[in-house]
Protein backbone atom coordinates (compact mmCIF):
# COMPACT_ATOMS: atom_id res chain seq x y z
CA UNK A 1 0.00 0.00 0.00
CA UNK A 2 2.55 2.49 0.64
CA UNK A 3 4.34 1.42 -2.85
CA UNK A 4 1.14 2.08 -4.27
CA UNK A 5 0.79 5.45 -2.82
CA UNK A 6 4.54 6.56 -3.41
CA UNK A 7 3.08 6.08 -7.20
CA UNK A 8 0.12 8.24 -6.67
CA UNK A 9 2.33 10.48 -5.05
CA UNK A 10 4.68 10.80 -8.12
CA UNK A 11 2.00 10.74 -10.60
CA UNK A 12 0.56 13.73 -9.02
CA UNK A 13 3.79 15.72 -8.69
CA UNK A 14 4.74 14.79 -12.21
CA UNK A 15 1.44 16.59 -13.16
CA UNK A 16 1.89 19.12 -11.00
CA UNK A 17 5.13 20.35 -12.39
CA UNK A 18 3.58 19.68 -16.14
CA UNK A 19 1.09 22.32 -15.13
CA UNK A 20 3.15 24.77 -13.94
CA UNK A 21 5.25 24.43 -17.26
CA UNK A 22 1.90 24.97 -19.16
CA UNK A 23 1.56 27.79 -16.90
CA UNK A 24 4.93 29.31 -17.53
CA UNK A 25 4.45 28.86 -21.07
CA UNK A 26 1.09 30.26 -21.43
CA UNK A 27 1.46 33.48 -19.36
CA UNK A 28 5.09 33.75 -21.93
CA UNK A 29 2.97 33.70 -24.77
CA UNK A 30 0.76 36.51 -23.14
CA UNK A 31 3.70 38.37 -22.31
CA UNK A 32 4.95 38.40 -26.03
CA UNK A 33 1.59 39.83 -27.14
CA UNK A 34 0.86 42.40 -24.95
CA UNK A 35 2.28 45.26 -26.85
CA UNK A 36 5.69 44.99 -25.11
CA UNK A 37 7.70 43.91 -28.32
CA UNK A 38 11.05 44.49 -28.01
CA UNK A 39 11.92 45.32 -31.78
CA UNK A 40 8.85 47.25 -32.28
CA UNK A 41 10.79 50.43 -32.76
CA UNK A 42 13.54 48.71 -35.38
CA UNK A 43 10.15 47.66 -37.15
CA UNK A 44 8.48 51.00 -37.03
CA UNK A 45 11.84 52.74 -38.55
CA UNK A 46 11.84 50.52 -41.21
CA UNK A 47 8.45 50.54 -41.82
CA UNK A 48 8.50 54.13 -42.07
CA UNK A 49 12.03 54.07 -44.38
CA UNK A 50 10.19 51.54 -46.43
CA UNK A 51 7.31 53.88 -47.44
CA UNK A 52 9.64 56.84 -47.80
CA UNK A 53 11.60 54.49 -50.49
CA UNK A 54 8.81 53.26 -52.08
CA UNK A 55 7.02 57.02 -52.33
CA UNK A 56 10.40 57.50 -54.79
CA UNK A 57 9.51 54.01 -56.28
CA UNK A 58 13.38 52.89 -54.88
CA UNK A 59 13.39 49.55 -56.18
CA UNK A 60 16.52 48.57 -53.71
CA UNK A 61 13.99 49.72 -50.58
CA UNK A 62 11.70 47.05 -52.26
CA UNK A 63 14.71 44.60 -52.17
CA UNK A 64 15.69 45.46 -48.37
CA UNK A 65 12.12 44.90 -46.90
CA UNK A 66 10.47 41.84 -48.62
CA UNK A 67 11.84 38.54 -48.45
CA UNK A 68 12.38 36.57 -51.10
CA UNK A 69 9.66 34.14 -50.56
CA UNK A 70 7.20 36.70 -49.93
CA UNK A 71 3.57 36.07 -50.11
CA UNK A 72 1.39 39.64 -50.70
CA UNK A 73 -2.19 39.58 -51.04
CA UNK A 74 -2.70 43.21 -52.57
CA UNK A 75 -5.88 45.40 -52.14
CA UNK A 76 -7.62 44.10 -55.54
CA UNK A 77 -7.56 39.91 -54.24
CA UNK A 78 -4.40 39.67 -56.19
CA UNK A 79 -1.71 37.26 -54.69
CA UNK A 80 1.90 38.32 -55.60
CA UNK A 81 5.39 37.71 -54.58
CA UNK A 82 9.07 39.39 -54.80
CA UNK A 83 9.67 38.87 -58.32
CA UNK A 84 6.54 39.95 -59.12
CA UNK A 85 6.88 43.52 -57.49
CA UNK A 86 10.28 44.14 -58.04
CA UNK A 87 9.50 43.58 -62.36
CA UNK A 88 6.57 45.77 -61.60
CA UNK A 89 8.67 48.35 -60.54
CA UNK A 90 11.40 47.93 -62.88
CA UNK A 91 8.58 47.82 -65.44
CA UNK A 92 7.32 51.30 -63.71
CA UNK A 93 10.91 53.11 -63.89
CA UNK A 94 10.81 52.68 -67.80
CA UNK A 95 7.27 53.69 -68.52
CA UNK A 96 5.57 57.09 -68.38
CA UNK A 97 5.96 58.94 -65.17
CA UNK A 98 2.76 59.88 -63.43
CA UNK A 99 1.65 61.82 -60.20
CA UNK A 100 3.69 60.33 -57.20
CA UNK A 101 2.17 59.12 -54.32
CA UNK A 102 3.37 59.54 -50.76
CA UNK A 103 3.30 56.69 -48.22
CA UNK A 104 3.00 56.81 -44.47
CA UNK A 105 1.79 54.73 -41.50
CA UNK A 106 -0.79 55.94 -38.67
CA UNK A 107 -1.62 53.60 -36.28
CA UNK A 108 0.91 51.51 -36.08
CA UNK A 109 1.11 47.93 -33.85
CA UNK A 110 3.40 45.80 -33.27
CA UNK A 111 3.07 42.24 -31.80
CA UNK A 112 6.51 40.14 -31.52
CA UNK A 113 7.07 36.67 -30.63
CA UNK A 114 10.58 36.32 -30.55
CA UNK A 115 12.32 35.93 -34.18
CA UNK A 116 8.39 36.43 -36.04
CA UNK A 117 6.67 40.03 -35.48
CA UNK A 118 3.00 41.24 -36.97
CA UNK A 119 2.82 44.86 -38.00
CA UNK A 120 -0.48 46.27 -38.63
CA UNK A 121 -0.80 49.89 -39.39
CA UNK A 122 -3.24 52.29 -41.44
CA UNK A 123 -1.50 53.15 -44.62
CA UNK A 124 -2.17 56.22 -45.67
CA UNK A 125 -1.62 56.95 -49.96
CA UNK A 126 -1.65 61.10 -50.65
CA UNK A 127 -1.32 61.79 -54.83
CA UNK A 128 -1.42 65.54 -56.22
CA UNK A 129 -1.37 68.58 -54.15
CA UNK A 130 -3.84 70.96 -52.66
CA UNK A 131 -7.20 71.00 -53.71
CA UNK A 132 -7.28 68.43 -56.33
CA UNK A 133 -5.14 65.93 -53.67
CA UNK A 134 -6.58 62.55 -53.74
CA UNK A 135 -5.77 60.45 -50.14
CA UNK A 136 -6.65 56.67 -49.82
CA UNK A 137 -6.41 54.09 -46.93
CA UNK A 138 -5.55 50.93 -46.31
CA UNK A 139 -5.23 48.44 -42.95
CA UNK A 140 -1.98 46.79 -44.44
CA UNK A 141 -1.16 43.67 -41.90
CA UNK A 142 2.64 42.20 -42.30
CA UNK A 143 3.97 39.13 -40.63
CA UNK A 144 8.11 39.66 -40.64
CA UNK A 145 10.35 36.94 -39.88
CA UNK A 146 13.92 38.46 -38.10
CA UNK A 147 16.61 35.80 -40.29
CA UNK A 148 20.24 36.63 -39.85
CA UNK A 149 19.76 39.63 -37.91
CA UNK A 150 17.21 41.26 -40.27
CA UNK A 151 13.77 41.62 -40.14
CA UNK A 152 12.02 40.82 -43.49
CA UNK A 153 8.26 41.09 -44.48
CA UNK A 154 7.26 37.43 -45.13
CA UNK A 155 3.39 37.71 -45.58
CA UNK A 156 1.34 40.85 -46.39
CA UNK A 157 -2.27 41.66 -46.85
CA UNK A 158 -3.55 45.14 -47.31
CA UNK A 159 -7.13 45.58 -47.57
CA UNK A 160 -8.46 49.05 -48.73
CA UNK A 161 -10.45 51.04 -46.66
CA UNK A 162 -14.11 51.80 -48.48
CA UNK A 163 -14.51 55.78 -48.87
CA UNK A 164 -17.17 56.05 -46.39
CA UNK A 165 -15.31 54.29 -43.67
CA UNK A 166 -12.44 56.81 -44.12
CA UNK A 167 -11.89 59.27 -41.58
Amino acid sequence: MARQSKRGASRLESLFHALIALLLAASGAAAASDGTAPAAAELTRLLEEFLAGASRNDIAVHERFWADDLIYTRSAGVRTNKAEILAGLRAAAEGVESVPTRYSAEDVRVQQYGDTAIVAFRLVGRSGEGAGAQVEYYLNTGTFLRRAGEWRAVAWQATRVPEKAAP
